[in-house]
């Protein structure tokens, strides 16, 4: 396996990308996760089944939905969620997933790698890693 500074590289270098729980609460770290991809100028569409729309993004109800395929999604959901968004991620094709601080669990972690997924977990956030501002 790659070493975690070569993973986030790759799962930085390679989009487009998607936020699953994604959420219009500007407090809410699946918010900030969002704004992060959007200071970079990264393609990203947000996954939230509950919200028409995300910091002016249309937001998707699921992977289906999406109008483009997404290589790589970063996820911010309790770990009894990763676990589903894990395999609906893998039937649609997505390559990379970064599981931010809280939303792992072993399940999901065994099964994205089982899957074939690039999966990062158990370490930094992505708003470190990127430099996320208010």
């Amino acid at each position: 396996m790659a070493s975690l500074e070569a993973r986030i590289e790759a799962f930085m270098a390679h989009g487009p990308w998607a936020v699953v729980g994604a959420s219009p609460d500007r407090s809410k770290y699946g918010n900030k996760v969002l704004r992060c991809y959007q200071q970079h100028g990264m393609e990203v569409y947000p996954i939230n089944p509950k919200a028409p729309e995300i910091e002016g993004l249309k937001a998707f109800a699921n992977f289906a939905e999406l109008p483009v395929k997404v290589v790589g999604i970063s996820v911010i959901t309790p770990p009894s969620v990763t676990e589903r968004v894990v395999e609906e991620a893998a039937a649609a094709g997505v390559q990379r997933i970064w599981m931010q601080p809280g939303a792992e669990s072993p399940e999901a972690l065994r099964r994205a790698q089982e899957l074939g997924m690039e999966v990062i977990a158990g370490g930094p956030c992505i708003l470190v890693v990127a430099g996320y501002h208010e």
